[in-house]
């Protein structure tokens, strides 16, 4: 995995920014929810790919993830500890309050 940028890439400003939209709060979600790196096409649906791509490098741009190549598929990382460390409890807390969407009501 490539190297992380440093805590202090991470604003609150860019996170909170990049989670305001359903689009890119809902990849990650799905990242979170997956506790592993995952290929691009799994944390999308119902875009166009260039809409996708777009969203990703809002979400790289914020140091919310990070992107590498394995083989022929980009992958995504949540920066969770990066992320942690610049804003303690904010990532945590916005996930935490994220409703599965495909979970039935309690």
């Amino acid at each position: 995995m490539p190297e992380t940028d440093t805590p202090a890439d991470v604003t609150l400003d860019g996170v909170l920014q990049a989670l305001a939209d359903p689009v890119r709060l809902e990849m990650v979600r799905r990242l979170a929810a997956a506790d592993h790196d995952v290929p691009c096409g799994s944390l999308y649906n119902d875009v166009a790919k260039s809409t996708a791509s777009y969203h990703f490098a809002l979400l790289r741009a914020s140091g919310l993830i990070e992107q590498y190549l394995n083989g022929n598929k980009k992958m995504n990382h949540l920066r969770v500890d990066e992320v942690e460390a610049a804003l303690p409890g904010v990532l945590t807390s916005i996930l935490a309050s994220i409703v599965d969407p495909v979970a039935p009501d309690a």
